[in-house]
């Protein structure tokens, strides 16, 4: 008898507790969403990186409206040709204008960033939430095989990828998201563990929620602020990544506009013409930073222990 109502006490408990969860929830990411834009309003470095990363999607996608240069057409009676009002950046060793390349270019660098990102995000957080809500075997082969990948840096095991399928854009994409795989996967693990240790979660799991309800219910929005911040920084180091395996020679492909493969490009040429180099290598670094300041100031505002300061 004792135990049949000590059953229905602690099943009473969860259930008054996974209700007030589910009440919190549905008021915190208004509030959070609202923190979140204040502290980006609020710091100036990151409305700077917010209007700067604006501006240069604006005008990769209008590309073909701000510039009317074709940026792999070449034109051997303009070369070499220093920055002036017809070609704002000047032209390479080959007539093409940089001003139309660093745009297009800034098309295909955003997109290596997005898509390489969203790899290494749907991977990791699919691997750490198996490792770290189910634990046991399943968790040791995981964790093991990310430690396993870890062993190699992240640019050693990106070439080893790209080497392995070959030199191309497509490829490069896929080494530099696989080589951020285990990173994730190892800050998600810690994540759902400390967060199943929640009441909430052992509220539901008392009750009898099923595994799939607890991840996507639960576990998931309460650690989407790491993922968030980890994705955000991901994408400025894949443009980074990207732009270095082209600069060896085994990302885009000439003529592609990527700006990796035009500072490699433009490096023969120094002495003459460093403008080939000097812009493609000021977008990388400006938008690999904005990106970088921006993934502070989220990391910042998602916080909670420095929210509460």
């Amino acid at each position: 008898m004792y135990d049949k109502y000590n059953i229905i006490i602690k099943s009473s408990l969860a259930l008054i507790i996974m209700k007030k969860q589910e009440l919190d929830s549905t008021e915190k990411p208004k509030s959070q969403l609202i923190h979140v834009f204040n502290e980006l309003i609020r710091n100036k470095a990151g409305l700077v990186s917010i209007i700067f990363l604006f501006l240069v999607i604006g005008s990769s996608i209008l590309a073909p409206i701000l510039t009317s240069y074709d940026p792999i057409e070449i034109n051997a009676y303009n070369t070499l040709q220093a920055p002036d009002s017809n070609h704002y950046f000047g032209t390479d060793d080959t007539g093409r204008d940089i001003y139309s390349r660093v745009l297009w270019g800034g098309r295909i660098s955003l997109r290596v960033g997005i898509i390489s990102a969203g790899i290494s995000t749907i991977a990791g957080l699919m691997l750490g939430l198996i490792s770290g809500y189910f634990g046991g075997a399943v968790s040791f082969v995981i964790l093991r095989f990310m430690d396993l990948l870890l062993a190699f840096p992240g640019v050693l095991l990106a070439l080893f990828i790209v080497a392995t399928l070959g030199p191309s854009l497509d490829n490069v994409m896929i080494a530099i998201g696989v080589s951020a795989i285990p990173s994730f996967t190892r800050v998600i693990h810690g994540c759902v563990l400390s967060t199943k240790e929640d009441d909430y979660i052992k509220a539901a799991i008392l009750i009898g929620c099923s595994h799939t309800r607890i991840i996507l219910r639960h576990v998931i929005p309460n650690i989407l602020a790491p993922v968030i911040v980890l994705c955000t920084l991901q994408v400025g180091n894949a443009i980074f990544g990207a732009a270095s395996l082209s600069f060896i020679g085994l990302g885009a492909q000439p003529p592609i506009p990527e700006w990796g493969a035009m500072v490699s490009r433009g490096r023969y040429n120094l002495d003459l013409a460093m403008w080939i180099s000097t812009f493609p290598g000021m977008a990388i670094a400006l938008v690999v930073i904005s990106i970088n300041i921006l993934g502070d100031v989220l990391r910042d505002a998602l916080d909670p222990f420095l929210r509460e300061r």
